[in-house]
């Protein structure tokens, strides 16, 4: 049996073990579509809300009137109580509430402290954070209205009135997540992660079926088994991966600043790396069961210790630096730098190189395994 026909035989073993065909094909294919579609609109718009109005006058209907016009929030109903519109959230009716207290228009007007009150559903953190980033917006308008008046009446000129009331003009431009929207923010690394973790787990479950039994992965010395296997799975997924970084890229809306040949470059030593450890991985179990399971542990805390969805500065240093032997880690890091940020090459090469260290560091540990494996085989 030559490389290629070793090669095929591999990939073919793959498609024909169907744990493994439905975790590397139906895993991406599922994860491609179930993470970004519930946020396929970037952002929350256009929240129900519940008005419960206790002062009943020309102030705290204009309040309301701002908040219907702000573009996260919209005034669906009115309820005479607070437990009346608690029912309405009870009932999916409304996603938040706004409060006017009574006695809302005489203290603003007295120049005293009002206090609105804002409530939601807060286990959908999206929905919850529009809704009360649109009823806070609203109510600093009026506020800001109040003021400008009350500086009109006592002979200030307008110019100097509208100074004093916002005497800073904030022009907010977003710098790499241009739409502020939940797909640009997290989509891009998850995606890598999971293309790592499928890839754990397919060869997990290959190797720990294939190492108790003879068979083709004999046939050659383990170098060459373990650099045939890392090719085989590094073809593969090298079309998962433009799978995910070109047309997902591209269809979710997904800022792409590097250039094609920066993407296949960097890409390179973190497929060949995650292989190379996936390699070495699979070597540490007999059962097939089990690879699916560890790496289903430690998906949330790998994407957490990422830094992208977390600050690291909250995170233990010595974790830190026990996750820099991941390599989704630099991997993740660089491309979200080099493709979404626009980083130069310079500015990702300490990643890169730290890919290539663990690519060869793992394909020892690897080459190691396999003869371990091969060893006991023989021994039986």
């Amino acid at each position: 049996m030559n490389y290629w026909r070793w090669i095929v035989t591999d990939l073919l073993a793959i498609v024909r073990d169907k744990a493994i065909a439905l975790t590397l094909f139906g895993g991406v294919l599922f994860y491609s579509v179930l993470y970004p579609l519930p946020y396929i609109h970037q952002v929350a718009t256009e929240q129900a809300v519940v008005v419960v109005d206790l002062d009943n006058s020309s102030l705290s209907r204009q309040m309301i009137r701002y908040a219907d016009a702000n573009a996260q929030v919209a005034i669906v109903a009115r309820a005479n109580s607070v437990t009346e519109a608690k029912a309405m959230i009870d009932r999916d009716e409304a996603k938040g509430i706004l409060l006017i207290p009574e006695g809302f228009r005489r203290d603003l007007l007295r120049g005293k402290q009002v206090t609105l009150g804002f409530a939601g559903d807060a286990s959908y953190f999206l929905i919850y954070s529009a809704v009360v980033r649109g009823l806070t917006t609203a109510g600093l308008d009026v506020s800001g209205q109040i003021q400008l008046q009350g500086l009109l009446a006592h002979g200030v000129l307008p110019a100097a009135a509208a100074k004093q009331v916002a005497p800073i003009a904030l022009n907010d431009v977003p710098v790499f997540n241009q739409g502020l929207g939940y797909p640009g923010y997290v989509v891009p690394g998850l995606f890598l992660l999971i293309l790592h973790q499928t890839l754990f787990i397919g060869m997990g479950i290959l190797g720990a079926g294939q190492w108790r039994q003879t068979g083709y992965w004999q046939q050659f010395s383990p170098l060459t088994t373990v650099c045939l296997r890392v090719a085989s799975f590094t073809l593969l997924y090298a079309f998962f991966s433009a799978f995910y970084i070109g047309w997902c890229f591209y269809a979710y809306d997904v800022g792409r600043q590097a250039s094609l040949s920066q993407v296949l470059l960097l890409m390179l030593p973190y497929l060949l790396a995650t292989a190379a450890a996936g390699m070495a991985f699979s070597t540490l179990f007999n059962r097939r069961d089990l690879p699916t399971q560890v790496m289903l542990l430690t998906s949330m805390p790998i994407l957490f210790v990422g830094g992208f969805v977390w600050p690291l500065t909250l995170i233990p240093e010595p974790l830190i630096w026990l996750s820099q032997l991941v390599p989704a880690i630099p991997g993740m890091m660089a491309m979200l730098e080099l493709n979404q940020m626009g980083a130069d090459w310079q500015q990702i090469m300490p990643q890169w190189l730290q890919l290539w260290g663990l690519c060869v560091g793992y394909l020892l540990l690897a080459v190691w395994g396999v003869r371990r494996r091969q060893q006991a085989l023989s021994a039986t």
